[in-house]
Parts: structure tokens; sequence; C-alpha cells
């Protein structure tokens, strides 16, 4: 019950007794007065810091705020100022969250970088109403080729600007695979997957989808330890399946005798490319010291 008023409580904000903004005025006269008044009431708590983070409103526009939770509230109705509020919604929707979030996502977080409002709302217009005549690259596109043509010319750009941005670690990658293929000892696999024989193991290989005991060190180029099985689990073995982790990883760990322990160079397109991680920048090549303990059965 608890859930269902708060719910109602949502849409009926509009009741809250306010200050010259244009909301309504309570007038409790009966006992649903009442309750509409304290669902209103209710369902304020904290909502201004939820406004603000959730929504993106200004608080110094809290007036105008409650004039809009007004308009939108008592236009329920009236369909056609429902459609107009309904399109404000979806609008303020594509503005703060899907081009934003896009945004920081193509540009990699480059707030000089902007996505053009206008032309997605144009685009999303034409889609909508169903009079898309406008060519992209010579062809005019239906809503899902222009998702397939969108995913890509997302990646393509991302791309560009993250080789710009981390241009140098990729070449230091590719420099250091490229001097280490000519060691003594190292040998390399599809892929550009190179490995170091440190201790030669009898056993069992593990196949794809082994569940496969190990214990690791992962290091970028520079010497830097982003993760070991030393930090993560006290020093034990952890259970792995090749064909769940990075592909190098998994490559490696099909051609391993149970007993051995290599030393595994990962081409960053064989790890996590320019995606990254928090530990990790896009284009770092990985060196991994592996020694598999067994297979699980």
């Amino acid at each position: 019950m608890k859930h269902v008023i708060m719910a109602a409580a949502v849409a009926a904000t509009a009741l809250v007794s306010a200050c010259n903004n244009g909301t309504p005025k309570a007038n409790l006269k009966t006992e649903v007065d009442s309750l509409s008044y304290e669902m209103g009431l209710a369902s304020s708590n904290n909502f201004k810091a939820i406004m603000t983070q959730q929504y993106g409103v200004d608080s110094a526009y809290v007036d105008e705020f409650l004039k809009g939770v007004r308009d939108g509230a008592l236009s329920a109705d009236d369909k056609k100022k429902s459609a107009y509020y309904a399109g404000i919604q979806i609008g303020q929707e594509i503005s703060q969250r899907m081009v934003r979030g896009m945004e920081m996502q193509i540009f990699d977080g480059d707030s000089t970088q902007h996505l053009s409002v206008k032309n997605v709302v144009a685009g999303f217009a034409a889609g909508v109403q169903e009079i898309n005549t406008v060519e992209v690259n010579g062809k005019v596109l239906t809503p899902m080729e222009a998702y397939e043509s969108a995913t890509k010319r997302m990646d393509a750009i991302r791309s560009s600007v993250l080789e710009k941005k981390y241009g140098d670690v990729k070449a230091a990658g590719e420099k250091f695979l490229a001097e280490n293929a000519k060691k003594d000892g190292v040998k390399q696999l599809q892929d550009g997957v190179q490995y170091r024989v440190i201790t030669e193991g009898k056993g069992e290989i593990p196949a794809d989808t082994s569940r496969v005991l190990i214990r690791y060190e992962g290091r970028l180029t520079d010497g830097k330890v982003f993760d070991s099985t030393d930090k993560t689990n006290n020093g034990k073995a952890i259970e792995m399946v090749p064909s769940r982790s990075i592909k190098g990883f998994g490559a490696a760990l099909t051609h391993m005798p149970v007993g051995s322990t290599w030393e595994i160079y990962i081409p960053a397109e064989m790890a996590y490319g320019n995606q990254g991680t928090p530990e990790i920048p896009p284009y770092s090549v990985l060196i991994f010291k592996v020694t598999v303990d067994g297979i699980a059965k």
C-alpha cells in the first residue's frame, strides 16, 4: 500500500502549497482533499536534491519548475496539452541524457566537443512523422539504417579522438612489441600475442571452456601493476574460463600445460583496445606473468 501511495504522490506534487509561483493553494475540505495534500507533501521529501541532480534543474528556478509541474499535472485531461508536455519531457531527455551522455562517450569527456542538438531533434521529428527525405552520404535512411550508420560513425569518431589523445600510448605499445619479438625465448601465437616460457609444465592443456586455476600478475609496459592474485586473492589461485577472458589472455591459456609459468605480451587489440579501464589507458599493451595450477573438474 505504501508503494501505491508514493507512486501516486508523484503525480500529485502540483498540489503543494506555493508562494507566488502560480501553483494551486491547498483547499482542504474533505478527507480526500487532506489525503491529496499529504501525498503531495510526502512526495516532496528530498525532491529538491533529486530535481537538481537527476533532472538538471538549476535550484535558482524552483518557481519555474513548479509552474511546469502544475501545468503538466493539470493538463492530464487535455490531450493537446498532454501531448505538448510529453514532448517537452522527451526533448529534455534527448538533450540532457542522450546527447550529453553520448558526447561524454564519443569525445572521451572533452567538454569542448558537442553534438548538434538541433540536428538530433530534426532527425527525431522526421522519423516520428515518417517524412524523412534528408540524404546522408547519398542515401535516405530508415530509422534502423540510421541506427546502424550512427553506430559505425560514432565508433569511427571515437577511435579518431582516442587515437589522437592516446597516440603516444599506442605508438609505445607497437614499438615495445616489435622490439620484444626479437628477444631470445620470445615466441608468438595467433593475432600477435607473444609469450616467453619461464617454467614448462607437463600437465593437461586447457580447452577454451575449461575452468582453469591460475595465479597471475598484470602490468603495463612501464612496469605499473594493475592487477594480481596477490592483491585480489591473497596469492591463491582463481578460476578463469579462457573464452570469458580478454582474447589474448584466453589464447595463451589454451596453449599452456598445467604446471606452466609464462610471461604473456598482449597487443591492445587482443586486450581492451580503445576502451581501456580505470587502471588501463586505451591502446595499452598488457604483460601478464601467469602460472596454471590446474583445471577444475
